[in-house]
C-alpha cells in the first residue's frame, strides 16, 4: 500500500509504502513497518533505484538528480530514492511504537534495508526489472546487496566510495564516534527524552577526521571552497550541525546496519564473499575515492577480481569520503559524466 506522508519535510515532500508486519533476517518481525521514498521521473521510463547514504534522506541526495544531468536526469529514467530504514522517514527508532521504540527498535541489516525496497518496487511501484542501482557510501554498500540479493533483476549497479563488505579498519572507526555519542550521560542509554548533545557535537567532531581527507585539510579547501573562516568553524559550522540534527539511536541504528555490511552474509552465500561477488550478474561500475579513508580503494581493486562484468573508475579527488557527497562541486561533474557513459554502454 502506497500512501503520501508529510510527518517531516515538506507537504507532499515524500511518499510513504507500508511493509504491514515486516520480518527482518535475524526472524524478529517489526509491526507496521514502513518505508519513505521519493520519485522522480515517469514510471514508464527505465528504473534507476538510489538508496540512501548514512543518515542522510532523499533531499540529500537530489544534488546528483536533474534535468541539467547527464546520468540521473528524470526525463530519461524513472528514479527512486528509498530512505533507509533507521532514517526518522523509513521505520526508525525515533518512530516506532513499543515495544520496539527508541534504543528497543531490533538491528535492521542492509539485507533487510533491499528486502524492504524490492517490496516497495515490486509491490508498490509494479516495476520487475531495475536498469540501475547507483549510491554513496551506504548507499552504494546498498547497490551492491541489490546486485547480490536479486541478480537476476538488476541490470547494473554504480556504487562510488563504498564496498561489499565492510572492512575491519572501518568497523574499528565507526566506534570512535559511536564511543563519544554514547559516552554523552545524556545519552542515558538510549533513553534520553532531550537530544544528547554533547554527545552528538562530539560525534561530528570525531566524523571529521575521517570524512575529509588530509590534502583536503592540508589545502585549506574547507574555506577556500566551503567558505569556513577556520578549523574551529568547520567543525562547529558543519560537522557539529550535520549530526545535531539526527536522532541519536537512529544513528546508532544506522551504524550497527553499516558495520555489519556483507553481501555474504545469508543463506545465499553462507559467508562466502567471492562467491556472493562472483553471483552478481549485474555489469558494475566501481567508483572509490583515491583519498577514501574508511571505504578504500584497495578493498575494491580486491572485489574486481571477482565480479564478472565489473570495471573500475577512480574519483581521482582529495576530497576523500566526501568525493561522493553533496555539496562537493569539484568531483560532481565527474560522478555524473561517468554514470552517463557507463549507462549509455
Amino acid at each position: 500500500m502506497v500512501s503520501p506522508n508529510s510527518d517531516s519535510g515538506e507537504k507532499g515532500d515524500y511518499s510513504v509504502f507500508q511493509l504491514g508486519n515486516f520480518e527482518l533476517k535475524s526472524g524478529t518481525v517489526l509491526p507496521n513497518a514502513f518505508i519513505a521514498y521519493q520519485t522522480y521521473g515517469p514510471p514508464s521510463k527505465p528504473c534507476i533505484v538510489y538508496p540512501t547514504w548514512y543518515s542522510g534522506t532523499h533531499k540529500e541526495n537530489e544534488w546528483l538528480i536533474g534535468t541539467d544531468k547527464s546520468a540521473l536526469n528524470p526525463n530519461n529514467y524513472f528514479i527512486v530514492i528509498p530512505n533507509m530504514l533507521g532514517n526518522g522517514l523509513s521505520s526508525s527508532p525515533s518512530n516506532q511504537a513499543a515495544p520496539f521504540d527508541g534504543p528497543r527498535f531490533p538491528e535492521v541489516s542492509i539485507w533487510d534495508n533491499v528486502a524492504a525496497q524490492h517490496k516497495l518496487i515490486t509491490e508498490g511501484l509494479g516495476i520487475q526489472k531495475v536498469f540501475a542501482v547507483v549510491g554513496w557510501s551506504m548507499g552504494g554498500a546498498q547497490s551492491y546487496q541489490w546486485a547480490a540479493q536479486y541478480p537476476d533483476m538488476v541490470e547494473r549497479i554504480a556504487p562510488f566510495c563504498a564496498s561489499a563488505k565492510t572492512s575491519p579498519h572501518n568497523i574499528v572507526f565507526l566506534e570512535g564516534p559511536k564511543a563519544a555519542l554514547t559516552a554523552d550521560a545524556a545519552f542515558k542509554d538510549g533513553e534520553y527524552k532531550s537530544a544528547p548533545e554533547k554527545g552528538l557535537r562530539a560525534f561530528g567532531r570525531v566524523y571529521a577526521g575521517w570524512g575529509f581527507s588530509q590534502a583536503f585539510y592540508r589545502q585549506h579547501l574547507y574555506d577556500t571552497v566551503l567558505g569556513y573562516k577556520s578549523l574551529e568553524d568547520f567543525l562547529a559550522g558543519f560537522w557539529e550541525p550535520l549530526f545535531l540534527q539526527r536522532d541519536a539511536n537512529n544513528l546508532l541504528c544506522m551504524l550497527r546496519a553499516w558495520q555489519c555490511g556483507d553481501i555474504s552474509d545469508n543463506d545465499m552465500y553462507n559467508g562466502d564473499l567471492h562467491a556472493a561477488l562472483a553471483g552478481i550478474k549485474a555489469k558494475s561500475l566501481i567508483m572509490p575515492g583515491s583519498t577514501d579513508l574508511y571505504f578504500h580503494p584497495d578493498d575494491n581493486l580486491a572485489e574486481l577480481k571477482h565480479l564478472k562484468h565489473g570495471k573500475l573508475a577512480m574519483i581521482e579527488t582529495v576530497w576523500g569520503h566526501w568525493a561522493g557527497a553533496p555539496g562537493n562541486p569539484v568531483d560532481a561533474g565527474f560522478i555524473d559524466r561517468t554514470l552517463a557513459k557507463f549507462f549509455a554502454e
